[in-house]
């Protein structure tokens, strides 16, 4: 069981008075509805199975695998950190292919092998760890070679053979360590609005890709006028930038490390737009990963509380250079809640102890920064839009067990104006997503441990009717549903 035996959620009624956490709390705490909630539905009664279930059996889950399309791919649906890894780690068994399309060390995959050992990966694709899996990384994801690096030597360390295994675009750009202190730097004169980023360096180096200065993996290759592309870069920093300290010296370092990394780095580096296509071509199979989530893209996200890239279906063809007509089924990834990391809109958000007692629970820190996440309800209306943009074929729910001490859960179902007209899509101005009250509907809890279940039909019948609520809210089937870390704590449905 989780830690949340102590939690009591509020009423059904919007007016609800507070309730205690327990003995221990000389004031009420409650798992606080968000201030901008309004009248909450009415319990619904016990619905019946939805026309998009499908009951769970031991061979659901191959059936549920080999139906993917040959080019599919998993995607986050909210602020990132929804469990992308661990599908892809399932799924790849059966792909010959895992390939990253975007993104940098900035996104945090977490994942277990068959003897329950954690593996924390940021630029590595989560495929490694089966071995039949040629693992991609595409054109365009941000490199960062010490970290790259770092994560072969873990991972060699730990018997995963890398060798003939890894293959990074020649088009992908490099991400150098003074992209990560420039990070820092401009989060700090943002002051009271900054972003919130890792501060890995994906932002920067993103610019100087847009901006046409940045330098690439196939640059390495010809070290000759790799000081001078080198030195215009670390030149614009300390224009930029007081107190960022370069000259020659610096130059100097920075290019001998290079010269190490080039040599080392040769027997990755392929043109990887070549060989995806080719391999489409074979009739292989090809599973691509996606960084972030949709809530944190470029375009479609909570900007500029953002991350720099696109992480939404079309930055597969983008990041990877194929055509929109060869991609098949995605797969999103969504928790049973809601979370996010770092500044911005969170329409959903449970504040005070309550948020503290879901992270907990949840163990929601982050993988590549260890930060605290924000936690909050799951937010339908966010997830519709992410579908919506995605064309998604079906839905991962992640860790509906974190949920399993609670005797109510709620869903933000809809969002209004402040005059109770209701919000047709996600808002792009951010003080419209300020001032909107989120529509919520309660539904009962299952109040019992759920972690060893594997057949959907053995799930408690209030985690059904939860997760079948969710399907119909959104109108896209949940096939894969999470209930623990490790790989077999998946439902097929």
């Amino acid at each position: 069981m989780n830690n949340l035996s102590s939690l009591r959620a509020l009423d059904s009624s919007p007016l609800a008075s507070p309730r205690s956490f327990g003995p221990h709390h000389h004031r009420p705490i409650l798992l606080q509805r968000p201030r901008n909630a309004i009248v909450c539905s009415v319990k619904p009664s016990i619905a019946t199975p939805s026309p998009l279930s499908v009951d769970g059996s031991p061979n659901q889950g191959i059936k549920r695998i080999e139906s993917l399309t040959q080019v599919s791919g998993v995607l986050g649906c909210q602020w990132g950190d929804e469990g992308k890894g661990k599908l892809v780690d399932i799924l790849a068994q059966h792909f010959d292919i895992v390939a990253r399309c975007q993104g940098g060390a900035n996104a945090g995959h977490t994942i277990y092998n068959s003897e329950g050992k954690k593996f924390a990966l940021h630029l590595v694709p989560s495929g490694i760890l089966n071995e039949e899996t040629l693992c991609v990384i595409g054109n365009g994801v941000v490199v960062h070679l010490p970290g790259l690096f770092k994560e072969i030597d873990g991972l060699q360390s730990n018997g995963v053979s890398c060798k003939g295994r890894i293959l990074v675009s020649d088009r992908a750009h490099l991400l150098f360590d003074f992209h990560q202190v420039v990070d820092g730097l401009r989060e700090s004169e943002l002051a009271k609005s900054f972003i919130g980023t890792t501060k890995r360096g994906i932002g920067p180096c993103y610019s100087n890709k847009v901006i046409r200065n940045g330098i690439r993996v196939s640059d390495l290759r010809h070290m000759d006028t790799f000081p001078q592309k080198l030195d215009l870069l670390l030149s614009d920093v300390a224009s930029r930038f007081r107190g960022f300290e370069y000259g020659p010296h610096v130059l100097k370092e920075e290019v001998e490390k290079y010269k190490r990394f080039a040599e080392r780095l040769e027997p990755f580096i392929a043109d990887t737009v070549l060989v995806v296509n080719e391999a489409i071509s074979e009739k292989k199979k090809i599973l691509v990963e996606g960084g972030q989530a949709t809530m944190l893209d470029i375009d479609f996200g909570t900007y500029p509380f953002v991350t720099s890239s696109s992480p939404s279906a079309g930055g597969i063809c983008t990041g990877l250079g194929i055509a929109p007509r060869v991609l098949g089924d995605l797969v999103g990834v969504v928790k049973a809640y809601t979370t996010r990391v770092g500044s911005g809109p969170f329409p959903t958000e449970i504040l005070g102890h309550g948020g503290d007692l879901l992270r907990f629970a949840g163990q929601e820190f982050g993988t590549t920064t260890g930060r605290p996440r924000r936690c909050g309800w799951l937010d339908i209306a966010a997830l519709k839009y992410c579908c919506q943009i995605n064309g998604f074929s079906s839905l991962n729910l992640t860790k509906l067990d974190v949920l399993s001490d609670l005797p109510e859960i709620q869903l933000g179902v809809a969002y209004k104006q402040i005059d109770g007209t209701q919000i047709k899509s996600f808002p792009a101005d951010l003080r419209d997503l300020e001032q909107l009250k989120v529509e919520y509907e309660v539904l009962p809890g299952w109040k019992t441990d759920i972690s060893s279940v594997r057949n959907y039909s053995d799930l408690p019948k209030a985690a059904r009717q939860y997760v079948e609520r969710i399907e119909e809210l959104v109108g896209v089937p949940v096939h894969y549903i999470g209930v623990g870390p490790g790989r077999d704590a998946l439902i097929y449905k």
